[in-house]
């Protein structure tokens, strides 16, 4: 530690800190432009200019070391002055029009433009232009004139995005920011540039010029997306979602959210949304009021229950729904009487497991791994905000390797970071891959592996790569996880977990994988699982929150199973299912609802409805509870949200803030042949791709329009290395 004097106040920080750490940690606030907290030291703006004893002349505050008995004052004359001329420097080409300006109300320029700007200027000559441009549908670059040149976006998408989409190009006045890949900003973490900007050179298209953001009430919520849980802050006008941006949380998401949660909010408010309650009679859609509704959805469950059995009722029901809307969905198909109910839509392996699989370690420490093993992963596209974490570890020099096919691999520079080891082969040839890696471990070790594997240069390199370091993880991606041998897969990564000292654990597909486990919304031992319920033979199906279509393995063929059925009842915000279903439920999405979702490390984060349900909808726990009231079943009588996860919590274990520990378990299921051949019929694993995840992300409009969603993803560099390239 060292100790410096910070405006007349001992401060103790780090040995190698600079002197803005020191001011952070004592509270003082030194203005500043090219600073972030999350981003390397530019030095560029030089708005942080101090007053150092003994220093010639003003010190950047951001890019001066500490050191012992420094002096230093950031509010002196000298200190002043020179913040006042860098103020004056940056104002000269800066366009006089903060009226009709976005970013007005939340521009770091304009406030400190007021403290130490003056009151006019004594600039004469003609201001700079820099012509606009169309980067894509998410960022609108039209204001490049505003652009001070603090290159907070260039470091964005070098350090934490990976991907180096804007750079800056000339000199002195003439320097601008502009694309250096190709013409748009691509990246799936790039609404975050919009964030970090300090001025209104780089602003939210799909926002751009509906709201001011004095008039945006701001609630917390989070996002009912990936498995990370990133916490987030909608901001709403007249009852309307007008914005989503990040909350920070140095646990979950740090100060970060990916384009899906930022953009996602466009589906909510779209003319798709389902806003009253409908029948299918005579083939054509009547609007009905809701207690003609859910009275003929109970009179034909107990028909049907009556005519054929409980057994002939079972629910589909979707990980991004709420822990409350999974238990209750649960809770009334077992109060029937039946045991079909799974969340595990796009599976091929229904083997049951002994505990809730998970991350297998804390989301926090993906930043500080050393080794890192990820199967089946297109980890960018499927988790981008715990790719970025794993991205930090690999730039303090982490060894990240990868199996997976073309999907997951389409070339080393995918990843948008350095990967020690890719081997790329057919998902139908995983295990055996997985088997080497065990195979060379085991030729190190002297221990048998498990299984039959031959210790390939490409295993060589990676169990070499495992069994060095200290923090490792083997991480199971959403196809390994959908794969038809995902017991087998699990059960060698336990192996070689244990043999190597590394974390086993699934990176999860939803928001709520885990609470869906949790809440046990899965079949009973007699009970269908989702392959089988899609395939025919239910009477009655509730479809919560889902569209088989698009939600399962079945996909297309998803209809033709359930058109046998008498009736279909499907709870959604959207108008969704119409060929194949009977009752159309409008229900609230997660800005309409409270509720809550556990992510990927059994982290239980609760949320409350941001805006009203919009015309008829309902919060879904709200219709399953009065559903299963007139179905005169027992232990119904929530009044809250609130009520309904106490219920959970008092039958399934939880501390304040995470599912209990010894529910969480990556344990293979006892018996599993690690030698069994993959089925023939199973191809590649059913992974929806990074805008076709849910019925939200397919919904918003602009998200729609990118790359990504069009499959015009393009390479980072020229030239590309063989795909089963692997370096030790």
């Amino acid at each position: 530690m060292v100790e410096i004097e910070l405006d007349g106040k001992k401060v103790d920080v780090t040995e190698g800190s600079m002197i803005m750490h020191a001011a952070d940690k004592a509270g003082t606030y030194i203005p500043h432009f090219c600073y972030h907290k999350k981003l390397s030291i530019a030095a560029n703006c030089r708005m942080c200019l101090v007053d150092v004893e003994k220093a010639p002349k003003p010190m950047p505050a951001c890019a001066t070391p500490v050191t012992q008995g420094m002096i230093v004052r950031t509010k002196s004359e000298k200190a002043i002055k020179a913040q006042q001329s860098v103020m004056e420097f940056l104002l000269i080409n800066h366009p006089l029009d903060c009226p009709i300006c976005d970013q007005g109300g939340e521009c770091q320029l304009q406030d400190l433009a007021v403290g130490y700007g003056a009151g006019s200027s004594r600039y004469e000559e003609e201001k700079r232009v820099v012509f606009h441009k169309d980067v894509g549908p998410l960022i609108s670059m039209e204001e490049m004139s505003r652009c001070i040149h603090c290159t907070r976006c260039v470091r964005f998408g070098q350090e934490v995005a990976g991907v180096m989409e804007l750079g800056m190009i000339h000199r002195g006045e003439h320097s601008e920011i502009t694309t250096v890949l190709g013409e748009t900003v691509d990246s799936e973490l790039s609404g975050n540039m919009i964030d970090i900007c300090p001025v209104g050179a780089l602003t939210s298209k799909p926002f751009r010029y509906s709201a001011r953001t004095w008039e945006l009430s701001r609630r917390k919520s989070v996002s009912p997306h990936d498995s990370t849980g990133a916490n987030l802050i909608v901001q709403v006008k007249n009852n309307k979602v007008m914005r989503v941006v990040p909350l920070e949380n140095e646990d979950v998401n740090e100060c970060w959210i990916a384009d899906r949660d930022r953009f996602s909010y466009e589906a909510v408010n779209s003319d798709e949304r389902l806003t009253q309650p409908m029948l299918k009679q005579g083939g054509q859609w009547q609007a009905v009021d809701w207690q003609t509704a859910l009275e003929y959805v109970a009179n034909g469950l107990r028909q049907i229950k009556t005519d054929h059995g409980a057994a002939a009722i079972g629910a589909l029901v979707s990980p991004h729904s709420t822990v409350e809307e999974l238990a209750l969905a649960t809770a009334l198909v077992r109060g029937l009487g039946s045991e079909n109910v799974d969340y595990r839509l796009r599976n091929a392996d229904f083997t049951p497991s002994s505990g809730i699989r998970w991350l297998g370690t804390s989301i926090a420490s993906l930043s500080q791994l050393q080794r890192v093993l990820v199967i089946g992963s297109n980890l960018r596209k499927d988790h981008p905000l715990f790719a970025q974490r794993i991205r930090q570890a690999s730039r303090k020099g982490a060894a990240v390797s990868v199996i997976g096919s073309t999907r997951e691999i389409a070339h080393r520079d995918a990843w948008a970071m350095t990967l020690a080891g890719v081997h790329t082969v057919a998902a139908g040839e995983w295990l055996q891959a997985l088997a080497d890696v065990a195979t060379a471990i085991g030729a190190e070790t002297g221990v048998a592996a498990p299984s039959n594997g031959t210790a390939t240069d490409a295993a060589k390199a990676m169990a070499a790569s495992l069994l060095g370091g200290e923090r490792k993880a083997i991480l199971l991606g959403n196809a390994a996880a959908h794969h038809a041998q995902a017991s087998q897969l699990l059960a060698v990564a336990q192996w070689i977990g244990a043999q190597t000292g590394a974390s086993v654990g699934y990176l999860t597909e939803a928001a709520n994988t885990v609470g869906a486990q949790w809440v046990n919304a899965l079949p009973g031992a007699e009970g269908l699982n989702a392959g089988q319920m899609l395939a025919g033979g239910l009477k009655a199906l509730l479809l919560l929150n889902n569209e088989p279509e698009f939600d399962s393995a079945a996909g297309a063929r998803a209809p033709a199973g359930l058109e046998h059925a008498q009736m279909v009842v499907t709870l959604s915000p959207f108008k969704t299912n119409l060929a194949f279903s009977d009752v159309l439920l409008p229900i609230a999405p997660f800005t309409e609802t409270p509720g809550t979702f556990v992510n990927a490390e059994g982290r239980l984060q609760s949320f409350h409805a941001v805006v009203k349900p919009r015309a008829e909808a309902r919060p879904a726990w709200k219709v399953l509870r009065v559903l299963a009231n007139l179905l005169g079943l027992q232990g119904f009588d929530f009044e809250s949200s609130q009520d309904v996860l106490a219920y959970v919590r008092q039958g399934r274990g939880a501390d304040a803030t995470h599912v209990a520990a010894d529910l969480l378990d990556n344990a293979a299921p006892a018996g599993v042949d690690l030698h069994a051949a993959a089925p023939a019929a199973a191809g590649e694993p059913v992974v929806a791709s990074i805008y076709q995840l849910d019925g939200l992300v397919r919904r918003a409009t602009s998200l729609q329009l990118t790359a990504d969603a069009r499959g015009e993803g393009r390479a980072l560099t020229g030239t590309q290395p063989a795909l089963d390239e692997v370096t030790a």
